[in-house]
């Protein structure tokens, strides 16, 4: 691939942080990056401070910005976390996409539920829905584009923070998920399957590529991960759904975008829709995805 720059937005952060996953594998492989992040904080600082990251501050639902962010770019990744302004986002991106004169491979981030859905659907979240309408928009504009789209995040405040906050608690995590299943992949896995994308000799555009973990398995299961990993026992506890929001989730103080998409992740988990799995990950990197287990121990070791 030339040494033109590669496009990252959300760069920053956000859940799982796989835009600054994905720069730091295009850097390890000496690919310049341009990175496009919407705040000029300390993370932007850090990011300058890596080398051969070009940095710029912008917003994805304003097209100067993204055509001043794309200008020369022959590959770009776009994702960007949960927000009521996505599809504006990505209605902008697919425009500025479309008009490119040097864009070979636009690889966008997406939702495994959309897999699900059809213009008729109404009991997913409302960032689901803009996920389902984003792909639509970026495919009618015709550019060279291919969907990723991963299941729940393990990074997701599902088990980062509810979850999280019940086994310092008292060793439990509680979920309303009832006796489904679910294969919850990590944000590393996302990164390195959209990085090798980025990187591959000859783009793979007009491709959806849906990501899940190795396994599907209940909750219980879930349990016995996270107790060998910590070198104690936590155990699974079935909250009922109503008792969970009320208690467990609205504690968290989340954005209301971001609280109905969790809530409604959860319920769509207690319906068994996320019992689903792939073998993308295996494919596209040669290798299976992570568990819960290295996941946590990654995360223990990172800590000071």
């Amino acid at each position: 691939m030339p040494v033109e720059s590669v496009l990252v937005t959300g760069a920053g952060g956000g859940v799982g942080g796989v835009g600054r996953r994905v720069l730091e594998r295009l850097r390890a492989q000496s690919v310049p990056v341009r990175a496009l992040v919407h705040h000029d904080d300390e993370r932007a600082a850090e990011l300058r401070a890596m080398g051969g990251v070009e940095v710029m501050v912008g917003d994805l639902t304003r097209g100067a910005d993204v055509v001043k962010a794309l200008a020369g770019c022959r590959r770009a990744y776009f994702g960007m976390s949960v927000s009521p302004a996505y599809l504006e986002a990505a209605t902008t991106v697919a425009a500025v996409a479309r008009e490119s004169a040097t864009l070979e491979l636009l690889v966008s981030i997406s939702q495994m539920t959309v897999s699900q859905m059809d213009l008729t659907s109404d009991t997913e979240s409302g960032q689901q829905r803009l996920h389902y309408l984003a792909e639509h928009v970026l495919g009618w504009s015709g550019a060279p584009v291919v969907h990723v789209r991963p299941t729940v995040f393990m990074e997701n405040p599902l088990f980062a923070r509810v979850a999280a906050a019940s086994i310092r608690r008292d060793d439990t995590i509680r979920l309303p998920f009832g006796p489904a299943r679910t294969s919850p992949i990590a944000a590393a896995d996302v990164a390195d399957v959209i990085a090798a994308l980025l990187l591959a000799p000859v783009p793979l555009d007009h491709h959806v590529y849906e990501l899940t973990g190795a396994r599907s398995r209940d909750m219980t299961a879930i349990a016995a991960e996270f107790s060998a990993a910590l070198g104690r026992e936590v155990t699974y506890v079935d909250v009922p759904y109503r008792e969970w929001l009320e208690h467990d989730l609205k504690p968290q103080n989340l954005p209301a975008h971001v609280f109905e998409h969790i809530a409604t992740m959860a319920r769509l988990h207690s319906e068994n829709r996320y019992d689903r799995v792939t073998t993308d990950v295996a494919t596209l990197l040669g290798r299976p995805p992570q568990g819960f287990d290295t996941v946590i121990r990654n995360t223990l070791a990172q800590r000071p």
